[in-house]
């Protein structure tokens, strides 16, 4: 008789019932599967362990005073990149898509977890484990939507699958370090993509709706590095609203709580990390952090154009004008908006510049928003590298 193991015998919670994590759970999809038993060493929001899985990762934690390492975690080359034959429908030019497909057709991993969308719904996240190049594009696109990508890891354990590539975030990520060696695979690869602002289904449509013109056409959208939001719509057009111009005093709330306590931007605990906020204008980030993720790019490279991070103007004022400017709700008029949104693209931040300021802003957001509402949490919560980031910073109480 096979005995289980301790996973095994756990109970995973139904869909939708009280976490662990309570109001903070991210809906990683940990919870809905036997590896809760897991789950308060594993849970990125019971226990931040994220130099301890750096170390497990990548054999090193970030150094602190390395200030690309700093910000951007431990990684061996970044580079800006697109691909020379962009795929069709891909929110980019398809880089993530392409090295799933790759690293399935040559054998290297037997499935990826990716996450489709459903039937009904294109922002309803549905994670599966892809086994052809046509389920893996299929799954091409952001979803900002919580995503439960963990609620597959029953069924990798129970397909005898040795070889994976999973796609995901910094907190399913860093749940899925915490039990990667209990999944019984012989090689994880892991591709991350930088995450920041998820909301709820309820949450994305009231964001929709108080900042697109045509909410029920939105194909997807970014915040891009022009300091505006693209939505892109059905018939190929794209609507781009400064961030400036949101109305915030209606959208403070409407981010999870479990974003909203995230220090993990950069997926620190991912192999290779493909996003854009490091990246000019039009091209993509690229962040080597092992062995392994050179491993996976190299298989993509000669398919790529790409060229050296750049880094260029200044964050810090405008982070610090923008603390109070977020923490009271202040919305400006439209024409106040775009015009700032011009300035600033002319002069603003650029490059690596851009991506500090991007972090510094949701970090100083997310310190108070613990800080406030998590308060005996806030010392062991933040990591470092988030403390010493945030505290180049005046913050409001």
């Amino acid at each position: 008789m096979t005995s289980l193991t301790p996973h095994q015998k756990a109970k995973a919670l139904k869909p939708g019932s009280r976490r662990p994590a309570k109001e903070l759970c991210s809906e990683c999809g940990l919870c809905d599967t036997y590896y809760i038993h897991y789950v308060k060493e594993a849970c990125a929001f019971i226990t931040q362990q994220i130099d301890t899985l750096e170390e497990q990762t990548h054999r090193r934690s970030r150094d602190l005073d390395n200030p690309d390492e700093l910000y951007f975690g431990v990684h061996q080359d970044m580079m800006a990149a697109k691909k020379q034959q962009p795929i069709a429908g891909a929110q980019w030019t398809g880089i993530v898509s392409t090295i799933a497909i790759e690293m399935l057709n040559r054998g290297l991993v037997e499935g990826v977890v990716c996450v489709q969308n459903s039937k009904e719904d294109r922002f309803q996240p549905l994670p599966v484990i892809a086994r052809t190049p046509e389920e893996i594009l299929a799954a091409r696109v952001n979803k900002p939507t919580l995503s439960p990508n963990l609620s597959i890891l029953e069924q990798v354990e129970k397909s005898g699958m040795k070889r994976l590539l999973v796609i995901g975030v910094g907190c399913q990520i860093q749940a899925l370090r915490a039990v990667e060696k209990k999944l019984g695979l012989e090689k994880l690869y892991v591709l991350g993509t930088p995450c920041v602002d998820n909301v709820s289904r309820a949450g994305l449509q009231k964001f929709l709706e108080t900042t697109s013109r045509s909410p029920d056409t939105v194909v997807h959208y970014e915040f891009m590095q022009d300091f505006r939001i693209h939505f892109k719509h059905e018939d190929g057009s794209i609507e781009k609203v400064p961030f400036f111009g949101l109305k915030t005093n209606q959208l403070k709330d409407v981010f999870a709580p479990s974003c909203m306590s995230c220090f993990d931007y950069v997926n620190s605990l991912a192999d290779l990390v493909v996003g854009y906020m490091g990246a000019p204008f039009g091209w993509q980030w690229i962040v080597v952090r092992n062995d392994t993720g050179k491993e996976m790019l190299d298989l993509v490279k000669d398919q790529l154009d790409t060229q050296p991070v750049m880094s260029q103007g200044n964050r810090q004022e405008a982070v610090q004008q923008g603390i109070p400017a977020y923490d009271k709700g202040v919305t400006l008029p439209m024409w106040v908006a775009k015009l700032m949104g011009v300035v600033i693209d002319k002069i603003g931040p650029k490059g690596l510049e851009y991506a500090r300021f991007s972090i510094d802003s949701h970090f100083t957001r997310n310190y108070l928003y613990v800080k406030r509402n998590h308060g005996e949490k806030l010392e062991a919560h933040v990591p470092e590298f988030a403390k010493r980031i945030v505290g180049q910073y005046k913050l409001p109480e």
